[in-house]
């Protein structure tokens, strides 16, 4: 199926691409998440309408992610977990887990921007974490786990 990208999508385009995909990644995530719409005559002429329109959101959300990318950076975030005396946790620290402390902290941060690179966190210490607030915004923020033997 053939759609026009109305935002950037990660190995695929930019605004504007019209690229071939499969039918379901267009019709279970492209479409439905408004990353796309189908490429049919109609549609590319209103996208052509509506580009400047278009390309002027896509630039005020970036300018929006790369400030709020540079306020995050360095910050780091602290959480307290029940943890057994030697330092492994009961359970873990998840991306909702340092997603709710950011948001508790005045960032705006949803869960799927948490990025986990080596999985949930399981044990006392430090670790960085990636957010990434745009496709071209990442920031690395640190992770301190303090263990709770109560």
């Amino acid at each position: 199926m053939q759609v026009i990208l109305l935002d950037k999508v990660v190995n695929l385009g930019g605004l504007g691409d019209i690229v071939k995909v499969k039918d379901g990644y267009a019709r279970n995530f492209l479409i439905p998440t408004g990353a796309a719409r189908r490429a049919t005559a109609a549609a590319k002429a209103e996208f052509e309408a509506k580009r400047a329109e278009l390309e002027k959101q896509a630039a005020e959300k970036l300018a929006a992610a790369q400030e709020l990318g540079e306020k995050l950076n360095g910050v780091n975030v602290k959480l307290t977990q029940k943890a057994g005396v030697d330092g492994r946790l009961f359970g873990s620290v998840t991306n909702a887990d340092i997603a709710e402390e950011l948001t508790k902290a005045g960032f705006a941060v949803a869960k799927s921007q948490v990025r986990l690179v080596n999985g949930p966190i399981k044990t006392v210490g430090d670790a960085t974490v990636v957010v990434a607030l745009h496709t071209d915004v990442s920031v690395e923020v640190s992770v301190s786990v303090y263990g709770d033997h109560s």
